[in-house]
């Protein structure tokens, strides 16, 4: 029942995060779009606002926006931020769901670091709180005046942060850790700035004041910020499914500045082809193509199998990691996965069509079987969804040897 709840549970939260993420990526690609198609109008002063007219569901629309103040404000707001709320919450929910609950099956590698799951988790709280406050020192900073310089310092950031994730974390961990920082500054920008300045704009203009237009000049920044980190972390958020992009610590800071930087460029293109038509700058395709394809050869160099589809030596193992010894499968169950699993989740599959241990998940040494041994319980003695649609033919009798074994381990 247990593990059944748990994948019931990271369904849901998946669900609601992904449904929370569209709301939250849709919204700031539209007003990014909208605030690029503004169009001077003649009865808004020069310089004090905009409009843009849209046709949709067969409706037409006419959306202005007004740079410092309007000359009355309708009490009727419609406030953008529970997206980027729900989106972010239910993200955190659903990391300390998978990766802190269930620690040494998805975030720690005693390969990388053999952390106890108390200090893993801690670790990666700790980072996503360290890393927001170091980001908004930055963007206060004099630094924060200049976008090309705040991208370049972000971009370097970025690299950093997934090193050191590579460092302490499985590859698995390293990525959603990398992300989970970047979606961690979004929600911040939205909670600590963009929303608090648009609440001291209104309280300005509710006593006839003039606002500060420096609140709104912020907010738009870091606005247009989330709006070049939306690609990357959405990216960062699926890696965890595949694990070429993880395969190897070495080449994974290098694959997120890559897809981090290509990102920006796509949005790049956009935000500027929304704004002049005639100014599409056509050749961000080349270079965000060019970035994604560095980083598929980086992927292809850092896995296993990719290695040896290019016909370079294996990388070093390093030294042997200890595990529980409850946990240790005899060999009799060490021989029965092998037979049945480890043609896929090895170091070099052999399987046709799979380079890589699907999800990063190796069976081809007891040691690792003991450390996938909850997994290896949902996957093959409750659901029977492995192998998948039973391609190595495992009958029940095998699957009952496994489940004897796990039984025995709980004991």
């Amino acid at each position: 029942m247990e593990s059944f709840v748990w994948e019931w549970g990271s369904l849901l939260l998946r669900w609601l995060h992904i449904v929370a993420a569209m709301a939250w990526i849709g919204s700031s690609f539209f007003f990014m779009h909208l605030d690029t198609s503004l169009k001077r109008t003649p009865d808004i002063p020069v310089g004090e606002g905009a409009a843009a007219w849209q046709v949709h569901g067969g409706g037409f629309y006419e959306m202005r926006k007004y740079f410092v103040a309007p000359e009355h404000l309708s009490p009727d707001l419609t406030w953008h931020k529970w997206q980027a709320y729900t989106t972010w919450l239910s993200g955190f929910v659903l990391l300390a769901w998978i990766y802190y609950a269930q620690s040494r099956l998805t975030l720690i590698d005693p390969a990388v670091m053999d952390l106890s799951a108390p200090a893993a988790s801690a670790l990666g709280v700790g980072a996503l709180a360290l890393g927001w406050l170091i980001y908004d020192r930055i963007c206060r900073s004099k630094l924060g005046e200049s976008e090309t310089g705040l991208a370049a310092v972000g971009l370097l950031a970025i690299t950093l942060v997934a090193f050191g994730f590579s460092q302490v974390f499985s590859g698995r961990g390293a990525l959603i850790h990398t992300g989970a920082l970047m979606a961690t500054w979004m929600a911040g920008n939205v909670f600590f700035i963009i929303i608090p300045n648009q609440r001291k704009i209104i309280a300005a203009l509710l006593k006839g004041e003039r606002p500060d237009p420096s609140l709104g000049k912020q907010a738009k920044q870091r606005s247009a910020q989330n709006n070049y980190l939306t690609l990357p972390v959405v990216l960062m958020m699926i890696a965890n499914h595949y694990p070429m992009l993880f395969g190897s610590k070495a080449t994974i800071p290098l694959i997120v500045a890559l897809v981090t930087f290509s990102g920006a460029v796509i949005r790049f293109f956009y935000n500027v082809r929304h704004a002049d038509h005639a100014r599409s700058p056509w050749w961000a395709w080349a270079v965000a193509s060019a970035g994604l394809a560095a980083a598929f050869v980086l992927a292809l160099v850092g896995s296993a199998g990719g290695r040896s589809v290019l016909g370079l030596p294996p990388q070093a193992e390093g030294p042997p990691v200890t595990t529980l010894a409850a946990a240790t499968p005899p060999d009799h169950v060490v021989e029965l996965v092998a037979g049945r699993c480890a043609m896929c989740h090895a170091a070099e599959p052999v399987w046709d069509g799979i380079g890589v241990a699907p999800k990063g998940v190796r069976l081809d040494t007891a040691e690792a079987i003991g450390r996938q041994a909850e997994a290896i319980r949902l996957h093959v003695v409750l659901t029977h969804n492995m192998p998948p649609n039973n391609v190595t033919e495992m009958t029940d009798e095998e699957r009952g040897v496994i489940a004897a074994w796990l039984e025995n381990t709980a004991r």
